[in-house]
């Protein structure tokens, strides 16, 4: 069906585009929780995929769309400082990956994963767990630490700084495989 989109078929869009939408629009409104936000980005994904249907082969839809999908709410996220807790975003890149290798891709994400974290020093790799393993914010964590707010924050912002971008390849790469 791809090689049709290429070819600029309209009608071949709309039908992937029907078969996706409520896919995409789902993942993003289960991370963003907010209608406007997750129609904008299920339009932007499928926006830029007919923009550069020339430029991409797909050769698994729901990869691809997942992929794209993530990378556009990471971004609305960023824009408002809002995070997805890690061990969901591996959840979700296991369960959406449906390739016979999808095991073998989440333990390699796993992997790259935790080697990143442990590239952190330690006190940023503690809050950095802290917040997206074990779900807590950045108050709870400078209780439990006995730090002040303001350190906690300014330590986990150097370490997604230094993760952010490692992370998202990683995604991206695994799941075209």
């Amino acid at each position: 069906m791809f090689t049709r989109i290429q070819r600029g078929d309209v009608t071949a869009f709309d039908s992937f585009y029907e078969k996706y939408w409520e896919k995409v629009y789902s993942a993003a409104y289960k991370r963003l929780q907010d209608v406007g936000q997750a129609k904008d980005v299920t339009q932007d994904v499928f926006l830029q995929l007919w923009i550069k249907r020339n430029e991409i082969a797909i050769d698994n839809p729901a990869g691809y769309l997942f992929t794209a999908t993530f990378n556009k709410v990471y971004n609305v996220m960023e824009k408002e400082k809002k995070y997805v807790p890690i061990p969901d975003l591996l959840a979700e890149l296991w369960s959406n990956n449906d390739k016979a290798d999808a095991d073998l891709l989440y333990h390699e994400f796993l992997v790259a994963y935790e080697e990143l974290v442990q590239s952190l020093t330690t006190s940023q790799q503690q809050i950095f767990r802290m917040r997206f393993h074990d779900d807590l914010s950045t108050a709870e964590i400078a209780e439990k630490l006995a730090i002040s707010r303001k350190t906690v924050q300014n330590q986990l912002g150097k370490a997604i700084a230094q993760l952010r971008s490692s992370l998202a390849l990683i995604a991206l790469l695994l799941s075209q495989r």
